[in-house]
């Protein structure tokens, strides 16, 4: 596996965790050894933290990436009350914060943001925002369009305590288990302002137009009972603009980065990196 660096950036509500996998130093190269094809930003989902990308990571830095991610507000090791998001502006904001200073570090060199589920909400609206940074969107099984849980349990008196089922991930049994014993993993039930913030999220990035030239990616898995695909295609069709592609994978669940043929949404995906970067140059 590739190796990693982590250092803390001042966020908008506290200290952000930073996970990196720098490209390995060659010599092999007129660039300077350090330097990147692109850098590969990454934007996890709900519950979790960016150490859980640590193949996907090691794909992409074998394709030429530098990857970085945070952990967001109230995630992984960063600051903040357990799973809790008052306000996904914010946290879009400190994704941004981190970017910033990779492009400072790496200037002229492209930037693909990859977001996952909740992280692909959050990468939308970052499009949105800060579109014009961006080389290419790529969206995991993202929470958009007429994703309809945070609705129903708003409803509720009292939010029921009921974690994510670590089998609805992937089919990979182990990393249903690895999910279940990480200790930075959010186990617990979902929480009130973040679940109102979740359904002012998803209408601002409705409201908020499409992203125009910018070349996006979508994968989903078909079978993915944790966010749908059906509601998904909803939202990315008001998101995509003029140069979009899709791959929905039969029998995938809802991390296409974690399934048994997670080769293949890799591949889709290094893939489609190389047709943005070699435009981009043409």
């Amino acid at each position: 596996m590739a190796e990693s660096r982590e250092y803390v950036l001042t966020g908008t509500r506290g200290a952000i965790a930073v996970r990196e996998w720098p490209r390995p130093a060659r010599g092999d190269t007129e660039r300077p050894v350090d330097q990147p094809r692109y850098l590969a930003l990454l934007s996890h989902g709900y519950g979790e933290h960016t150490g859980r990308y640590e193949e996907l990571a090691d794909v992409l830095v074998t394709h030429g990436a530098t990857v970085l991610g945070p952990d967001h507000q109230g995630h992984g090791r960063s600051a903040g009350e357990r799973a809790l998001i008052v306000d996904f502006e914010d946290v879009v904001t400190d994704l941004h914060t981190v970017a910033a200073q990779a492009r400072a570090a790496h200037p002229d060199v492209p930037v693909v943001l990859v977001g996952h589920s909740t992280g692909g909400l959050i990468a939308a609206r970052f499009a949105q925002r800060y579109g014009s940074e961006l080389a290419a969107l790529v969206l995991s099984a993202p929470v958009l369009g007429s994703w309809g849980l945070p609705r129903r349990l708003l409803e509720l008196d009292e939010i029921p305590d009921q974690p994510i089922n670590p089998a609805a991930l992937s089919r990979d049994p182990a990393v249903g288990a690895a999910y279940a014993a990480d200790p930075l993993v959010w186990h617990g039930p979902m929480k009130r302002p973040t679940l109102e913030a979740f359904v002012r999220t998803m209408e601002a990035v409705t409201k908020s137009g499409d992203v125009g030239s910018l070349p996006l990616l979508w994968l989903h898995g078909d079978d993915d009972r944790l966010v749908p695909l059906a509601g998904s295609r909803d939202g990315v069709e008001e998101l995509r603009g003029t140069d979009w592609t899709e791959r929905i994978f039969p029998g995938a669940r809802h991390d296409v980065f974690l399934e048994t043929d997670r080769a293949a949404a890799f591949a889709e995906l290094t893939s489609f990196v190389d047709r943005v970067l070699v435009r981009r140059t043409a």
